[in-house]
């Protein structure tokens, strides 16, 4: 919804934001901090809820709640607070937050934090046992999923994709919406949009120019929900296609060495790649995935412990990696609310 073609008939919850936020604005005016809501969040205030289908529902409020909280992680609002901001009962937002994450809204705050953040960085990236190797790592919603990569020959890299039949489709997910096009050897794209359908799909072109897209959600929903459905019982696995160059790809395939709820800076990324003076190319590399969260170049941050910048938003980025750690810390070592 463009916040230009709010109508009169939905100020009454944009005033309602104004009015649960405006103390929380007041004081982090005083601790020098400033809290200014996107006109996508003031947008989806003035969507009607009941109008949106139920899990659709799930995903703008859970994506409206996780952008909340990063925005004001120096003063997180309360759990009334957010419970009012989506519109639901103290109750029903906290069963579904933790239906989501697993914690508490206010537990959550605490690992977006940056001192968090470094002490992740500080511990450095743990060996991988058998286990995670093998996919089975715990019930958290990616890290039991088995990423299994293919990269496309030199031959189908010169000729751009041509010949090749992709389906792509829009879906909803806590961290935004996002498209998702798949081939039959796997997952060749998947970019969160903050721009218009059209825009996205213009990235998802240049980077397969010659090949043959189909929008198709039918094709594409099984997989969506495997990323973002229930969680499942037993381990999936999950396909991804790779099209880059050979260090690239090298890269790539480094990252998905960091294991889920870990971090590890630049230039330990670049000897994971085998490639220890090469700190820069590799930050080149990372910019260049274009398949967001299953390829995690979010795991990867400054030394000084700032979480740093991310193709799909830096505030998304600090929002996945709050997520991450807070399904992955099965030991519940920070307080909960």
């Amino acid at each position: 919804m463009d916040i230009d073609s709010i109508t009169s008939r939905q100020e009454k919850a944009i005033v309602s934001f104004l009015k649960v936020y405006g103390a929380n604005r007041a004081k982090t005016a005083r601790n020098g901090f400033s809290f200014l809501p996107k006109p996508t969040t003031l947008a989806f205030m003035a969507t009607e809820l009941d109008e949106i289908p139920g899990k659709k529902a799930a995903y703008h409020r859970m994506e409206s709640a996780l952008y909340i909280l990063a925005e004001n992680q120096h003063c997180p609002p309360s759990l009334a607070e957010l419970a009012r901001h989506c519109g639901l009962s103290e109750f029903h937002f906290q069963k579904m937050f933790k239906r989501w994450v697993g914690i508490s809204p206010k537990r959550f705050s605490q690992y977006l934090s940056k001192e968090y953040i470094k002490t992740l960085l500080d511990e450095g990236i743990k060996p991988l046992d058998a286990g995670y190797q093998a996919g089975l790592s715990g019930p958290a919603r990616l890290h039991d999923l088995f990423i299994h990569t293919e990269a496309i020959s030199p031959a189908q890299y010169k000729a751009r994709g041509q010949g090749m039949l992709i389906h792509y489709g829009f879906h909803e997910s806590p961290f935004g919406n996002y498209l998702l096009a798949v081939t039959d050897k796997g997952i060749c794209h998947l970019d969160f949009t903050d721009s218009s359908q059209q825009q996205t799909l213009f990235g998802l072109s240049e980077q397969w120019p010659c090949s043959d897209l189909h929008r198709n959600e039918s094709m594409t929903e099984p997989v969506h929900q495997r990323l973002f459905g229930k969680m499942s019982e037993q381990p999936e696995q999950i396909s991804v296609l790779l099209k880059g160059t050979n260090f690239q790809i090298q890269v790539w395939q480094a990252l998905l060495r960091i294991p889920y709820g870990q971090l590890c800076s630049y230039e330990t990324l670049a000897q994971l790649a085998g490639r220890p003076a090469a700190t820069r190319a590799c930050a080149s590399a990372i910019a260049r995935n274009s398949i967001a969260w299953l390829i995690p170049c979010h795991r990867v941050i400054k030394k000084i412990g700032e979480s740093g910048q991310y193709r799909w938003g830096a505030e998304r980025k600090k929002i996945i990696l709050g997520f991450e750690a807070a399904t992955h810390d099965k030991n519940n070592t920070l307080p909960d609310a």
